[in-house]
């Protein structure tokens, strides 16, 4: 279990992480995910990967909080959860244009902007989100570029409105 673990947390927290944007959620759900794993290990099938098994268990224990909780999905995510660059003016710039891409992002469709955090944050496969969320990987792989369009029109927007102020 600790190998299962040490292989495949990463991947299930920042799939979390990208869903709630809450890091001690995430640091939960996280634990219980591999808890739920182990006890249903043997319904493992292997018709998929074990990361995308245990994103789907991820998933599901994710919108069963949402049910109990009758919480809706925050609007910003927590800047915590995200690394800093070394220097200070460095740091304040990267951080100032991570949350004005993840503003954005949140303006994206709900499934288009899971792609995009499945994608960049936890590094899956188009393949591997396809399967998380119960579609094709061509779907996912449109989906990704679409919303990476969007974003691209909306940061040169921004950039053209900051020229001319």
């Amino acid at each position: 279990m600790e190998q299962l673990y040490r292989e495949n947390g990463k991947v299930v927290y920042h799939y979390l992480l990208s869903l709630c944007h809450d890091r001690f959620l995430a640091e939960d759900l996280t634990q219980e995910t591999f808890l739920r794993a182990y006890r249903s290990l043997e319904r493992f099938d292997g018709n998929c990967k074990l990361s995308t098994w245990l994103c789907q268990i991820a998933k599901h224990l994710y919108y069963q909080h949402l049910s109990r909780h009758k919480r809706e999905i925050p609007a910003e995510p927590d800047e915590t959860a995200f690394a800093d660059s070394p220097q200070p003016e460095e740091k304040v710039l990267h951080r100032l244009e991570l949350m004005d891409v993840l503003k954005e992002m949140q303006k994206l469709p709900g499934q288009m902007r899971e792609v995009i955090y499945l994608r960049a944050v936890a590094d899956l496969s188009f393949r591997d989100i396809g399967e998380i969320l119960g579609r094709s990987e061509n779907w996912a792989r449109v989906n990704f570029y679409r919303g990476k369009e969007t974003l691209i029109r909306a940061a040169r927007a921004a950039k053209w409105e900051d020229g001319h102020e």
